[in-house]
């Protein structure tokens, strides 16, 4: 009996380890199958996630607005295989005319043409990946390509600012003694005085005479800030040598060494790729004019890892080199007319330009004069941003020309708006440098020069 006892116990211990050994085999079991459940999802997330970013990659690279030279001319984007998965849709524009009465926008499929009497001077193209799914709607203008002569040569620049900026408040001894700052936090930098005491003031020495012959008492300064016209009231002091200041540190011009970018055939130029700022505030300077001048550069500051080279030249401030009238500084570059333009012409090389769309990663060349001599030097075209949002920096380009980097090591200061040619066209202008690699640089479109 005891025996029988004993077998029993066995079995029911044995039986009980097995179920024991059984169930923890389910809850591990359970777990895995949790565990690869989870990494699953997470993996889903990551994939979707990643498939998200990426369209939105794709979204911020075409540009909300393109230029084409024909009606319904359907323009690539991105000019290698990923353009194949791209289906483009026109929504063709009416005439205006038409517009009017029948309201409303014709669908054209790709592959067919817009109808010669109702050619828009706008319509739009979206573009789909996979022809599902939309990427952007883009406004296409009709404009005709244009021609241009190209630069390439340096020259000087003397802009005169439309009225006197402030650059900066400062103190005064006055002849009591004391240390003031009369203007403190009444005039502020970037800010154009145009008249004291309605005296017109276009020179910062006029300023300075009006000032003077305020005779102790409040001048009123009638003030350009930022587009407003405002009053100022300022309580001038007699300095130690007996003049009255009102402490304000002042510019009404400015002069430096560029580069030619091209001339139409109206003889309208455009140079630089980039605005004037003021050395002290960085603000774009509000001109009511300037001069264009023929320069020669002189000297070769070689650029190095962070710091920039320059072209040293000399501006010949002479009636007889006066090459152009500037009239607007813009964030683009500086536009004005040429003096003597047919002259001009004879010398210079007429080329066809290119819209942004039409710009392709590669070889090119950019036209300047660093040795005396305007010649074309070889680049690469690294990268290019057709919906970035700094005009000056549409294109990564770097200079691969063995003379250029063994004479200024890239791109030095004074080399701004030496024109990018590719494939027999003007596609751009030299804007920037790297300061950590004077090889490398930043362009503008020429379209968005052209388009000021």
């Amino acid at each position: 009996m005891q025996r029988l006892v004993t077998q029993c116990s066995a079995f029911f211990h044995e039986n009980n380890v097995r179920l024991i050994i059984y169930r923890s085999g389910v809850q591990k079991m359970n777990v895995r199958q949790k565990y690869r459940g989870f990494v699953c999802v997470l993996l889903g997330f990551g994939i979707i996630g990643l498939g998200v970013c990426s369209l939105a990659a794709v979204r911020a690279q075409i540009p909300s607005q393109m230029q084409v030279a024909d009606a319904g001319e359907l323009p690539e984007l991105f000019h290698n295989a990923f353009d194949r998965l791209i289906t483009k849709e026109i929504s063709a524009r009416e005439p205006a005319a038409l517009d009017e009465k029948q309201g409303g926008t014709t669908l054209v499929e790709v592959g067919e043409s817009l109808n010669e009497n109702a050619v828009p001077e706008t319509y739009k193209i979206m573009y789909r990946l996979f022809g599902k799914i939309p990427l952007k709607m883009v406004t296409v203008s009709v404009v005709p390509r244009k021609q241009v002569y190209v630069g390439g040569t340096p020259i000087g620049i003397y802009l005169k600012t439309d009225g006197v900026m402030v650059v900066e408040t400062g103190e005064i001894q006055s002849a009591d003694g004391n240390v003031c700052c009369p203007a403190e936090n009444i005039v502020k930098s970037g800010d154009y005085i145009k008249a004291v005491n309605g005296v017109e003031t276009d020179t910062k020495e006029r300023l300075v005479e009006c000032i003077s012959a305020c005779g102790g008492e409040d001048v009123v300064l009638a003030v350009d800030r930022a587009g407003e016209q405002i009053s100022l009231k300022v309580h001038p002091v007699q300095d130690e040598s007996g003049t009255y200041k009102a402490g304000i540190w002042v510019r009404s011009d400015t002069q430096g060494i560029g580069t030619l970018t091209y001339v139409d055939r109206n003889g309208k130029f455009g140079a630089l790729g980039h605005g004037i700022s003021d050395i002290d505030t960085g603000k774009l300077l509000d001109i009511s004019g300037g001069i264009l001048y023929n320069a020669d550069v002189i000297s070769i500051i070689k650029g190095s890892q962070g710091v920039p080279g320059e072209l040293a030249g000399v501006i010949h401030y002479s009636e007889g080199y006066r090459i152009g009238e500037i009239e607007e500084n813009r964030k683009d570059g500086i536009y004005g007319e040429t003096v003597g333009f047919p002259a001009m012409s004879e010398t210079m090389k007429l080329c066809e330009t290119a819209y942004k769309q039409e710009v392709v990663q590669g070889p090119a060349t950019i036209l300047c004069s660093v040795d005396g001599t305007c010649k074309e030097y070889e680049v690469d075209i690294r990268e290019i941003r057709l919906n970035g949002s700094d005009v000056n920096k549409g294109m990564v380009i770097e200079v691969t020309d063995p003379e250029l980097l063994e004479l200024t090591g890239g791109i030095v200061q004074g080399m701004s708006g030496s024109p990018i040619l590719q494939n027999g066209r003007i596609v751009g202008a030299v804007t920037h440098v790297f300061v950590q690699d004077a090889k490398k640089g930043y362009g503008i479109f020429v379209e968005s020069m052209l388009g000021h």
